[in-house]
This record gives structure tokens, sequence and C-alpha cells, in this order.
């Protein structure tokens, strides 16, 4: 299989690289475990004096960011900083919906919801 292939875009052809073909999962061997994910709401509340968990309010997680509102650094620092507080990697927690809202949907892989609210409500989740 030819893994070079040519676009044409515009008057100019480009190069580029085809992706490989998927194998199927030979017999006898099982897929890769996938890692759990919820989507936690939260309203941010941007410009606190310090990063805390306040608390949650019904199904919607309260929390205040030290950062500013301007340019994306809020929700960066909320993205960091319940990262820490849920003990998971940064890119383990991702802005999915309300980059200019207070009100945000996050996706967080590798905890269930139930996991990421105990971890949230439990001793030491304000820092």
């Amino acid at each position: 299989m030819n893994l070079l292939g040519r676009r044409r875009h515009g008057k100019e052809s480009i190069d580029f690289i085809r992706p490989k073909a998927r194998q199927a999962v030979p017999p006898g061997e099982s897929l890769p475990a996938v890692a759990e994910t919820c989507r936690l709401a939260v309203k941010a509340v941007p410009n606190a004096p310090r990063n805390a968990v306040t608390g949650w309010a019904g199904n919607t997680l309260k929390v205040k960011v030290h950062a500013p509102a301007l340019d994306g650094r809020a929700n960066e620092a909320l993205c960091d900083f319940l990262a820490e507080a849920l003990g998971l990697r940064r890119n383990a927690v991702t802005l999915v919906q309300g980059a200019k809202s207070r009100l945000k949907l996050l996706k967080v892989t590798g905890l269930s919801l139930d996991q990421a609210k105990a971890r949230l409500s439990g001793p030491g989740s304000a820092g």
C-alpha cells in the first residue's frame, strides 16, 4: 500500500501521508481497557483570591479560580486546578463547553462521576 497521497488544494497539489489501516484484534486477545470518563458541570468564579472548591449546587460544582477571565487563562487554570484536586494528569480534565461562560462542562478522563464527586467533596479538595 502506498502511504504517500496527493490532494488537490486550489491550483496546487499537497502531499500527505495516508493513515495506516486499522488491524482487527486477533482471535483470543481482548481489546485494551478504556478509561472511565464523565462530564462535570462547573460554575467558575474567576478573579478569586485563591483557587478553591466551594461546594455543590445541585449537580453543579462551584469553583473559585484565581486567574482572570482573559484569553482563556481562567479556563486553563480551572482545568489544571481540578486535575490536581482529583489527583489526575493535567490533560485528563478538558473543557467541552462554555469557553466564554461561567457555566462550563468539563470532561474528566479516568474517573466516574461518583468517584469525582467523592474526591471533590472530601477533605483537602480546596487549594
